[in-house]
Order: structure tokens, then sequence, then C-alpha cells
């Protein structure tokens, strides 16, 4: 049985949601009202969100899709919006001592967490329906590349169906044909986003798939300065000292995966061009892995993409190789 809904309030609220596909559990952390549950639909949504007070907070994790009506609606309300990443709130969790995991109890830490620490968190803006879109295909499209290679190695060397193996192969890399073919489409239908995406195209290393998903990237996030994108791509070293102890840094790995690696992949692209080669190898002379040169010319490229996104103007290469 639901508890009802309360009644109205007048002071600014800080509230967790826990999102499912079929229901949201929210808590107040001033405990204004009981933990409760709302359907996960537009409309009841949208009746419980009228009843909070103006200004209030309100988190969620990123669980999937589940969690977008819920964030749109509470931005269109003027409340301010923080979509949250799981790994933070169960660490915050831990920190607090909370031993058991329900729906109510992960609903109260986020509200708890909001409370504490929302001045030093980002507030989420909603995506337009064409940059969730390109999101979509994007990820989609990473599923399927991943998806092909297990189907490579798990069955590899196995006898007798070779043919069949190939047939799943081709449709596979048909299908991300076809969703590379859609993502240059949603691209043209936004000049400037199309523009940008020209411009990442001319540094050398860039290719089509991660100049598409950089572009959408800048276009969705209003980034302060290039060590802010660099933050989000996770590239980041991350100190570890203490005391007279310096650690080995290590990178922080915080933003999206796949934007991680389709740098990291451009830049092992990039360190065989006649351009990037000499940068490359200068790294390797420091006695650094080859991995770790690789990952800092990724970052490199993050702060070259940065750059041109910025100015709206092609690559120079001349400009780095007179810097060489």
């Amino acid at each position: 049985m639901q508890t009802p809904l309360m009644a109205p309030l007048i002071i600014p609220l800080d509230v967790g949601v826990d999102v499912a596909q079929d229901e949201v559990v929210v808590a107040c952390a001033a405990s204004s009202f009981a933990p409760q549950a709302v359907p996960n639909q537009r409309a009841a949504l949208l009746k419980w969100l009228k009843r909070l007070p103006a200004g209030s907070r309100i988190g969620m994790e990123a669980t999937g899709a589940y969690y977008e009506t819920l964030a749109d609606l509470a931005h269109a309300q003027g409340l301010q919006v923080f979509v949250l990443n799981p790994r933070d709130v169960r660490h915050y969790a831990i920190g607090i001592g909370r031993r058991g995991k329900t729906d109510r109890v992960d609903a109260g830490v986020i509200a708890r967490y909001i409370a504490r620490e929302h001045k030093d968190l980002h507030v989420h803006v909603p995506a337009s329906p064409q940059q969730r879109t390109l999101d979509r295909l994007l990820k989609r499209r990473a599923r399927l590349v991943a998806i092909g290679a297990t189907v490579k190695q798990s069955l590899a060397g196995l006898s007798g169906v070779r043919r069949e193996i190939d047939a799943i192969i081709d449709r596979i890399d048909a299908l991300i044909a076809k969703i590379d073919t859609l993502v240059q489409s949603w691209l043209r239908q936004v000049p400037a986003q199309w523009r940008t995406y020209g411009h990442l195209q001319s540094i050398v290393g860039i290719g089509p798939l991660a100049g598409a998903y950089l572009a959408n990237t800048f276009a969705r996030l209003p980034f302060a300065n290039v060590n802010a994108f660099i933050a989000h791509t996770g590239l980041d070293p991350r100190p570890e000292d203490s005391g007279q102890k310096v650690g080995r840094r290590r990178l922080s790995k915080r933003g999206p995966a796949e934007l991680r690696r389709l740098l990291f992949n451009c830049a092992m692209s990039a360190a065989k061009s006649k351009l990037w080669k000499p940068f490359y190898e200068q790294q390797r002379a420091k006695g650094l892995s080859s991995t770790a040169a690789i990952v800092i010319l990724a970052r490199k490229l993050a702060r070259i993409a940065f750059a041109i996104f910025k100015q709206q103007t092609d690559f120079d290469p001349q400009k780095h190789t007179l810097a060489a």
C-alpha cells in the first residue's frame, strides 16, 4: 500500500530518489515527509513534484534511462536536479555506516548526500531530444562492438560453425554501419554541432566516431575550462601522496568509459602518424610504458579537441610541428 502524498510544504527540501522501472522511492533529508513510493509515470511524478517547495534540491542516480522522465520534469518545475554517479553514492553510504541496502535506505542516503554536498556537485541540465538520441545511438554502437568482439573470442577455433559465425559478425557489422549513418544524419540536424564535428575531424588522429562523440559532448555539457573537460574524460592523473611519500599517479577514470576508450584508440592511431609519432617516442624515451605514452597523447588530443571546439577553427598541424 502506497503512503499518501505529503501536504504542501514551504521550506526548500533536499530530496533523494531511488529510481526503478516501475516506481521511484523518495525520501527527505530533513524528514519533512516519510519515505514513500511514487509510480514512475509522468502524471504521478508531476503531481508529486508540484507539492515540493520552490528551490528544493532533488538527487537521483543515473540508472539507465529510468531517471530521465523524473529529471526532465523536476528541471521544468524549477527544481535543482542532481544526477549522481551510483559508485559515489555507494561509497558515501559505506562512509556514513549504512550496512543495509533497500530502496528506502538508498533514497535516504541520496537525500543526505545532496543536503551536505550539493555545493560541490554539478546541477543537471536535460539533454535536447537530438543530443539524447545521439547519446543512445553511440552507446548502442559501443555495445554492439563489444558483442561482436565477444562472439569472435568465445567462438574462435570452434570447428564446423565458421560460416554461421561469419554470418553473425556480418549482421553486427551491418547494424553498426546503419547506426553510423544515423549518427551522421542526426549531427546534420544541428548546424552548429555539424560544424564542430567537421572541425574536430581535421585533428590528426580523431576519427568520425570520436568526432561525433566529442561534438555531442561539447554541445551537451558546459565545461568551464579545458581542465574540467579532461576531468570529465577520466584521463586526469590522480595523486596518491602521503607525508613524504609520493605515490604513483593513476587515472581517475571518473568520466564515461566509452569516451576514454575512443580517445585511447585515437591516440594509438595518432602515434603512428608522421605528426604525432615524435611526441609518442619522446614520452617513451622518458621511460614510460607504451600504455602510459598513449594515455598522455590521448590527453593531448582531448585538449586540442576542446580548443578546436572553443575557437571553431580547423586543426593546424604546422603549429604542432613547429612546437615539436
